[in-house]
């Protein structure tokens, strides 16, 4: 149905009124849905960053893609696993060092800058939201652009170690083409990765790690609380290009279900939560946010489509 009334002409003929689209009628259904709705938490995923060149984890089914990623705590207790983690790292880092916000994450940052959403919770670690312009933003499964140390608890940043893992390895490995794979990680070959040298920490000489949660690793209870909180205080929770497969942001939607609050999901494929929304759109995020963006806050010059 044609939501939008007829435009009369000067001569008193009806102006054509070309039939809206899916992306028109999702645009309209999202922006009405943020008008009803004053304090809303949005919790991202993979798909928001797909179209800044990094590739999601799963497929529209919630199908891996791509060989599972590596557990916590395979990185703890197994050095060739940690070995091939870093090696495969420093031929990806720089993908995801480089990688631009996208339409979506500046939209996003536009509408907390409007007064539409209070916090952003991504599951992603890739820092684009924060280099798009949002300032509310809990990284719920840490940041990729650090390292901790295991034993003395120091941070170094992501970019220094990247210095010193070029420095100390063969230029072969950092120049090897290799197709893009989710939180930069990247294809290489045994032979490859058997003569790796890894960096100790500077302090005191142990194990470093990215300050992520990896699979089957905790997320601080503490940012688990802060999340918990945000939903409890929202009216709505909007979740975007994720499929909730994991717990960990899944249990926010499951808080917001128990709470009664509204659950609004922007995803092309299945997720976890389906049930537990009350609408849902598939169009790309990226697309819809930005028109709606554009809706709610006209003031903002129009934004580029990538």
């Amino acid at each position: 149905m044609d939501h939008r009334q007829t435009i009369t002409s000067l001569t008193g003929i009806p102006a054509y009124n070309p039939p809206m689209d899916s992306l028109d009628q999702e645009a309209l259904a999202l922006a009405r849905f943020f008008r009803q709705h004053p304090r809303i938490v949005a919790l991202t995923g993979a798909g928001i960053s797909a179209a800044s060149g990094i590739p999601t984890y799963r497929d529209n089914h919630g199908r891996w893609l791509h060989s599972e990623p590596i557990k916590h705590q395979e990185f703890v207790t197994e050095p060739a696993r940690r070995k091939r983690y870093w090696a495969r790292s420093m031929r990806g880092w720089p993908r995801v060092r480089d990688a631009l916000p996208n339409r979506a994450h500046r939209a996003l940052a536009r509408l907390e800058n409007a007064g539409h959403i209070g916090t952003v919770i991504t599951q992603n670690v890739d820092r684009l939201h924060q280099r798009a312009g949002s300032r509310n933003v809990i990284d719920l499964h840490g940041r990729l652009d650090r390292v901790q140390c295991l034993d003395c608890g120091e941070f170094q940043c992501r970019n220094q170690l990247q210095e010193e893992l070029t420095a100390s390895n063969p230029a072969g490995i950092r120049n090897v083409a290799t197709p893009a794979r989710p939180d930069g990680d990247a294809d290489l070959t045994d032979t490859m990765i058997e003569n790796v040298k890894v960096p100790e920490c500077p302090e005191c000489g142990g194990v470093l790690m990215p300050d992520v949660v990896f699979f089957g690793g905790t997320v601080p209870r503490q940012r688990v609380d802060t999340c918990m909180a945000a939903v409890e205080e929202a009216d709505a929770l909007l979740v975007i290009g994720s499929s909730l497969q994991v717990f960990s942001g899944f249990r926010f939607c499951r808080r917001a279900a128990q709470a009664d609050k509204t659950i609004a999901i922007i995803n092309p494929g299945m997720t976890r939560a389906d049930d537990l929304a009350t609408m849902k759109w598939q169009n790309d995020c990226g697309a819809l946010l930005s028109r709606v963006s554009q809706q709610l806050s006209p003031s903002s010059a129009p934004d580029n489509p990538s």
